[in-house]
């Protein structure tokens, strides 16, 4: 294991995340993906449709149980996840035992004590869960695996690591309407990542968050910023510990404005130790934005 950061795939290393034995009220792990076009992101809103709403709903029809789950982030509405996690509680016994392995990926700790399971009687099994859940889950949202984890962990506050990936094509590709953002002029990346360097010299992004958010601290520790050439188009990953809202979505568009030649890369570090939301670029459309790997 490498700086303490590790995939939720490699359970073994980890001494919270052990495959822990059902009882009468179980946490579980599930991880999904989704097309976020017709969601107003992930969190439940009060008039309007989310991700969570949908995946509660179908969780308490499956399970016959009302089920709240808590979500490993945040993402605003459009916004579309290749992998995200959820967490929620349910009655011991309510999903029988399966491949908690992860299909070849992890192993169980062979001299643990908790890896002997003794999960008592079962109304479901595993691969019977999967296919009835995603059988009434709209095609835009499915389910991929699902395992049992210690009763503290938490998909949200246990994350040590998410990657984001923001896509922009030139060409006029209806296949990629609402999936990647068309740019007319190419801008020049070697500016753009000359930039984005100089955002991982910081950790205050005051200056990229939206306003009137509640949260304690402005501050996150970005460990990669970089632009790609992808096909027909360029790729922006980032990966930090945290991030504040809409702030993929603005730092893309300050780093336009660089590529594009309208301000200096050094100019990006003023707009960082301004804190000032006025002084950075637009945020860019939602559509092209993808939470792509959650670590814990």
């Amino acid at each position: 294991m490498t700086d303490n950061i590790f995939n939720i795939t490699t359970l073994q290393h980890s001494n919270k995340y052990y495959l822990c034995p059902v009882t009468q009220k179980q946490r579980y792990f599930i991880e999904l993906s989704y097309d976020g076009t017709n969601y107003h992101g992930w969190q439940i809103q009060k008039n309007a449709l989310s991700v969570q709403e949908v995946l509660n709903e179908k969780l308490s029809v499956i399970l016959r149980q009302p089920i709240a789950t808590t979500g490993c982030g945040r993402t605003d509405t459009g916004v579309h996840a290749r992998e995200f996690f959820a967490h929620f509680d349910a009655v011991g016994g309510s999903i029988v035992d399966g491949p908690w392995s992860m299909e070849g990926k992890t192993k169980l700790i062979a001299n643990s004590a908790e890896a002997a399971m003794d999960h008592g009687p079962w109304t479901m099994d595993y691969y019977t869960f999967l296919r009835s859940i995603n059988s009434i889950l709209p095609k835009d949202i499915a389910v991929k695996r699902l395992f049992p984890v210690a009763a503290d962990a938490n998909t949200r506050f246990d994350a040590t690591l998410r990657t984001y990936e923001y896509h922009i094509h030139y060409n006029k590709d209806p296949f990629k309407n609402g999936y990647s953002w068309e740019l007319r002029d190419q801008p020049d990346l070697d500016l753009m990542n000359r930039a984005a360097e100089i955002i991982k010299e910081y950790t205050d992004f005051s200056c990229f968050s939206k306003s009137n958010t509640q949260v304690k601290t402005n501050n996150c520790k970005i460990s990669t910023a970089v632009w790609e050439v992808n096909g027909d188009g360029i790729v922006f990953t980032i990966s930090a510990d945290r991030f504040l809202r809409n702030m993929v979505r603005a730092i893309v568009g300050t780093l336009i404005m660089v590529g594009k030649n309208e301000i200096e890369p050094e100019a990006v570090r003023h707009i960082i130790e301004s804190k000032n939301r006025s002084n950075a670029g637009t945020s860019v459309p939602a559509c092209g934005l993808y939470l792509t790997e959650v670590r814990y």
